[in-house]
């Protein structure tokens, strides 16, 4: 039990280091938790967010990739789907194009209702050359989501033309 109280309180101490400002030494206290513990989803995943808040995407690869290595085990379903959004997204800035498109196709299918994951597989379909698919996707959304009155007005036009952009009726 004191193993998972002191990996709390590391976590607790990186997190607060990350809110006063002095994210690098809380990327290095990450960074030392991940190599005591390879296998902790929780701490890898982590790891990689304090990568990525620092524009240090390509070292934040590896972390997203350990905490969601066998299905995420370790990870509640909301840092599960902040791991597979953050490497989505990171795989995008970093021209991996296909494998984001690979990993947020699947992240959509896990939590579909999430529409910040349909918002990055838009950008990553778009990134692929996938121009109708990309714009279907942000439609869909756009009239599932919207609040705008005026949107909501044409909601079924909108929803149809996302099925087939190129219909003139």
């Amino acid at each position: 039990m004191e193993h998972h109280e002191e990996k709390n309180d590391l976590l607790a101490d990186a997190v607060a280091l990350r809110e006063r400002g002095r994210r690098e030494e809380a990327r290095e206290l990450l960074v030392a938790l991940a190599a005591d513990r390879p296998d902790d989803a929780e701490v890898a995943y982590q790891t990689a967010w304090a990568h990525d808040v620092l524009g240090l995407e390509a070292e934040a690869v590896p972390y997203y990739e350990r905490a969601l290595a066998g299905a995420g085990t370790g990870l509640t379903p909301d840092d599960r789907r902040g791991a597979l959004l953050g490497l989505g997204s990171t795989y995008r800035i970093l021209g991996r194009y296909d494998d984001s498109v690979t990993l947020l196709t699947g992240a959509v299918e896990e939590f579909p209702e999430d529409g910040s994951l349909r918002t990055f597989l838009a950008m990553a379909l778009y990134n692929t050359g996938r121009h109708h698919e990309s714009v279907r996707t942000l439609l869909r959304l756009l009239a599932a989501t919207s609040e705008d009155p005026s949107v909501r007005e044409y909601r079924r036009a909108i929803e149809h033309y996302a099925e087939d952009l190129d219909a003139t009726e």
